[in-house]
């Protein structure tokens, strides 16, 4: 049905009917305004649909951006599409658009929770299909949250209601994701390969890392090791390639650089011209001079400004660079990475200081006036230790009475309601404002934040439950919190899809068809019901 035209309900059901009619008496048994439902409930037929639909949102988002540098974007990051689901379905009830609201594919989490070799560390070791296959979950999920709300819109209007513009209006809960490619997992053909099976999947927007891969490492450990420009930049036309053999033409490639804390490089670049990239790579590798007669059998030296050179070699074969070259060399990286197809930037920094990160934004955008950052608000931060520590600094420098705070213990929650706590927190919040402002960051995001919040909510309900408060635990803290909060969850039978297959049962079957939706459907005892004094409890999706 691929002449099928996807505007409205009308426009479907009329293109349904001129079928029926040319098919005749074979097709007595299908309803026009059933398969038109069904239609609409499944906007998006292939992930390839989903890339490029998400695709053109990203880069309106980005032109918005660089009209309007307050118009920054945001997404959380998620190990399951549930959680994927669940998230957006909450966006959209609480903030009535999922506009500027994306998703995060975080390859930690690929790492820590998807991986059939258990539990990993974030280092590339889990199996790389394990990424695409994520990336479609997710978006199974999030197609399943489309069907249900529609299909909930679509009962009502059988009910007498109203809602044909909300039909005819109806927002996606599917958006952009931008999904985690680590260092390419292997040489620049595994990556092409890769980012193609994660297009198909529905990513428009991939982000690598400037790592070696079978050395890489979490952007907030320590032992990174760096690649040359020119390996990168292979890698970066490896995805680009891949966007343009699937048809995604503005697809995004997200740059990182973890050059501000790695300290080593696998190899020496080889140099044709003098100043070129590998020249560039080479000057910050550190070396001391030595005599040629000094030098030993099987010695690597270099040519560095008419002297002779032995670069600094650990055990393992690997070259350091200078001591403080770091910032000059996520600056050329940013720049080389932008000159060379990458459409964002990724700066993996130890802390968030928004000062420190606009003083290397700043300077790629000297070359790059359009350059534009995502930024990872990484849980890896102790958040609070390091705002209150700026704050700390702060009211120092305007001549506060800093007596009361001991410098070396600020996390202490005695601190928690002091102008000290609310200056930090202040900070905080207003973080991504001033971040998209001040620092060029166009997309903030949390890598890991349904890690920890299913850690956290686990850690709560296992106390009360299995302690002192039994069943209390989770009926006070979870069945009773979800009703009160209108979450959609709380009719898990309807979230799975119970009431949207017992109308596709009614389409395929009539009357013959067996649904759960009866009068012994325990689910029932969550409908709606107006009470006198009671709050209505809406269960949106």
């Amino acid at each position: 049905m691929k002449n099928l035209q996807l505007n409205t309900f009308g426009s479907v059901l009329e293109t349904v009917k001129q079928l029926k009619q040319r098919y005749g008496d074979t097709w007595d048994s299908i309803q026009p305004k059933n398969a038109a439902r069904m239609l609409l409930q499944n906007r998006f037929k292939t992930g390839l649909d989903i890339a490029k639909y998400t695709a053109a949102i990203m880069r309106n988002d980005m032109a918005a951006y660089d009209a309007d540098n307050s118009n920054y974007t945001q997404s959380l990051g998620c190990w399951h599409g549930f959680v994927a689901q669940q998230k957006m379905i909450a966006v959209k009830k609480h903030h009535k658009t999922t506009s500027k609201r994306y998703l995060y594919l975080s390859g930690w989490m690929v790492a820590a929770l998807r991986s059939e070799f258990g539990p990993l560390p974030d280092q590339s070791m889990h199996e790389k299909t394990a990424v695409p296959a994520l990336i479609e979950e997710i978006y199974d999920f999030l197609r399943q949250a489309d069907a249900i709300a529609l299909n909930d819109l679509f009962r009502r209007m059988e009910n007498g209601e109203d809602v044909q513009a909300q039909i005819d209006n109806f927002e996606t809960h599917v958006v952009p994701i931008i999904a985690d490619i680590d260092a390419g997992f292997g040489n620049e053909e595994a990556t092409y390969l890769l980012a193609k099976k994660m297009i198909k999947a529905g990513a428009c927007a991939i982000q690598i890392e400037n790592q070696v891969s079978d050395a890489k490492q979490c952007g907030h450990q320590d032992g990174k090791v760096t690649v040359p420009h020119e390996d990168f930049i292979a890698k970066l036309n490896a995805v680009r390639y891949a966007f343009l053999e699937l048809g995604v033409d503005d697809g995004v490639i997200v740059a990182r650089t973890d050059s501000e804390g790695a300290g080593l490089t696998q190899k020496l670049p080889v140099s044709q011209t003098p100043g070129d990239l590998a020249s560039q790579y080479l000057a910050f590798v550190d070396a001391e001079e030595i005599a040629l007669i000094d030098a030993r059998e099987d010695d690597v030296l270099i040519k560095r400004d008419g002297r002779l050179m032995r670069p600094k070699r650990l055990a393992n074969g690997l070259y350091r660079f200078k001591e403080g070259s770091n910032i000059d060399r996520v600056v050329l990286d940013c720049i080389t990475s932008l000159k060379n197809g990458a459409d964002l930037l990724w700066i993996e920094t130890p802390t968030p200081n928004l000062e420190q990160i606009a003083h290397m934004v700043n300077r790629v955008k000297a070359v790059v006036p359009d350059a534009k950052l995502v930024y990872n608000n990484s849980p890896s931060f102790n958040w609070t230790l390091n705002f209150r520590n700026q704050a700390y600094e702060e009211m120092l420098a305007e001549g506060e009475n800093m007596t009361e705070y001991d410098r070396n213990n600020l996390m202490d929650a005695e601190y928690d309601g002091s102008e000290l706590c609310h200056r930090a927190d202040e900070k905080i919040k207003t973080f991504q404002l001033d971040g998209a402002k001040e620092a060029g960051i166009f997309h903030h995001l949390i890598t890991l934040p349904t890690y920890h919040t299913t850690a956290l909510h686990m850690n709560d309900l296992a106390e009360g439950y299995f302690g002192k408060d039994g069943m209390l635990a989770y009926v006070r803290d979870v069945q009773r919190q979800e009703i009160r909060k209108g979450v959609a969850c709380v009719k898990h039978q309807r979230m799975a899809g119970s009431d949207l297959g017992d109308d596709h049962k009614s389409f395929f079957s009539g009357d013959n068809a067996i649904k759960a939706g009866g009068a012994k459907n325990t689910s029932n005892q969550f409908e709606e019901k107006e009470q006198i004094g009671t709050p209505k409890m809406t269960a949106v999706a």
